[in-house]
């Protein structure tokens, strides 16, 4: 994976410690019986006074710049971080990535540009994408779903206006997905046909953890408030960040710890003076809360 710009001491420590967390997690499963690595991207914004940040262009009364994460879902480790100016547009973030041959991206319609999707597909790289209402297609193929797991349709289609024919000359999956649990309409594109139509809601229904990410992020390592009004100490801090959250992924996952990377940290914070080993730290903990998760598994809330 590509770094993103900069040469800052967080930003090279960050890349490090990435690395070390993807050996931990390699043989993660994530539960979707597929072969290659899947990530997830997304942007989140964080919102800065214009007074004090006034190159952080978004809006004309506001400042604030976006957080630019593609995730692997083998434990939800950042792998690509850019940040820009609020006004930077996600689509634009494809042109920046490169991912190895036999992986899969999911992303939201946010970015759906049908140049940029052919140019991952010629990389041999898969994706799965929600597609706008206004797509306008000819079937070429339509294949069985069982409406009782959702599905709605399984279609090989091909893109009918003349820029999007221009921009994807090639096939596509469109599958068609009512979510039981929400009753809302989802249909999504893809370059993968082998997978059963239910993988490819399922792919994209785990899309959800780089959401927890952000979430986790802002709420546990406080990166609404900067120490720094330039653009490197924004960097830097949202940086430093992101190297505790992959020193907590890290711990647990060397250490084999039963607890949720957010129980972890607030375990460490409190009790950052004492001598203790992390092992018994959590093992305290446990036996002072019997209600403490007795599983590994990466529980974000």
């Amino acid at each position: 994976m590509r770094p993103s710009g900069g040469t800052s001491l967080f930003e090279a420590l960050g890349q490090r410690l990435i690395v070390i967390a993807l050996a931990l997690y390699k043989d993660e499963d994530i539960g979707l019986g597929l072969k290659g690595p899947v990530y997830a991207m997304d942007s989140t914004t964080i919102d800065l006074c214009l007074s004090l940040f006034p190159w952080a262009d978004f809006r004309q009364t506001k400042a604030a710049v976006k957080a630019h994460v593609i995730i692997d879902l083998r434990g939800a480790i950042p792998v690509f971080l850019a940040i820009t100016t609020g006004k930077a547009h996600d689509v634009r973030l494809l042109d920046e990535i490169v991912l190895p041959p036999g992986s899969i991206l999911v992303i939201d319609r946010g970015y759906l540009d049908f140049a940029r999707l052919f140019a991952l597909h010629q990389q041999k790289v898969d994706f799965v994408i929600r597609a706008k209402d206004n797509l306008r297609y000819r079937r070429i193929e339509s294949r069985p779903v069982d409406a009782a797991t959702g599905l709605r349709a399984d279609q090989t289609i091909l893109l009918e206006t003349p820029k999007s024919k221009a921009s994807y000359p090639e096939r596509l999956r469109r599958v068609s997905f009512r979510d039981p649990e929400t009753g809302k309409r989802l249909v999504f594109l893809t370059n993968l046909f082998e997978p059963p139509a239910l993988t490819i809601a399922a792919i994209y229904k785990n899309r959800w953890q780089i959401e927890l990410f952000f979430k986790w992020l802002k709420q546990n390592l406080a990166v609404k408030h900067f120490f720094g009004n330039s653009i490197n100490a924004v960097k830097a801090q949202i940086w430093t960040a992101v190297c505790t959250y992959l020193l907590v992924l890290i711990a647990i996952r060397h250490h084999r710890l039963p607890v949720s990377p957010q129980i972890f940290l607030h375990l460490v914070e409190t009790n950052i003076f004492e001598k203790i080993t992390l092992d018994q730290l959590v093992a305290n903990a446990i036996l002072h809360d019997p209600e403490a998760p007795d599983s590994n598994q990466l529980i974000l809330f």
